[in-house]
């Protein structure tokens, strides 16, 4: 889950890049230093303050396909110490040009593998429902036992089998 820090970077960068009608190069800036700083030996030398900011900024600022703007904004993440939090800026970024085009990511959760041919047709269900259109991704998770779990934006849908069984326990424990 992203940090409120990372939504408001998420937010500025958005603004700016809508206002300049740069989104799609944003969203390529933002992911070439989401993977640059989840290097391991890059965020290591990144996130040590024994190591002189001005070597820390070097390290970016030798990335070829950065823009200057994009290499400012790396500089102020290292700078504020928020490297970490880059991944939640993309995330958010994401997010925001989603509900900018009118489009829903949804995270589906079965107790088995879903086929290609199911995940389009959830996809299509719920952009019926939604009115929107939905992108579909699956999860496996064993422990639901059956069902599924949909999760868009801060909804979730838990028709897991599971779920299920757990109420119907806290039913009969409160009938006796």
């Amino acid at each position: 889950m992203a940090t409120a820090a990372a939504r408001r970077y998420a937010q500025a960068v958005f603004d700016l890049a809508t206002e300049e009608g740069r989104v799609e190069e944003w969203h390529r800036h933002l992911t070439a230093i989401k993977d640059l700083m989840s290097d391991p030996k890059v965020a290591a030398v990144l996130e040590n303050p024994t190591i002189p900011a001005a070597r820390r900024m070097e390290l970016v600022g030798a990335q070829g396909g950065l823009d200057p703007e994009a290499i400012n904004l790396a500089r102020l993440l290292i700078e504020t110490r928020r490297t970490k939090q880059v991944a939640g800026i993309l995330d958010e970024f994401e997010a925001l040009e989603d509900e900018a085009a009118g489009r829903v990511r949804a995270r589906v959760t079965s107790a088995v593998e879903l086929s290609a041919e199911e995940r389009a047709l959830i996809g299509s269900k719920l952009s019926s429902r939604l009115g929107k259109q939905v992108t579909v991704s699956a999860a496996v998770d064993r422990t639901i036992l059956g069902g599924l779990k949909v999760q868009y934006g801060d909804h979730v849908i838990d028709a897991s089998l599971v779920t299920r069984l757990n109420q119907l326990r806290r039913r009969l424990a409160d009938a006796s």
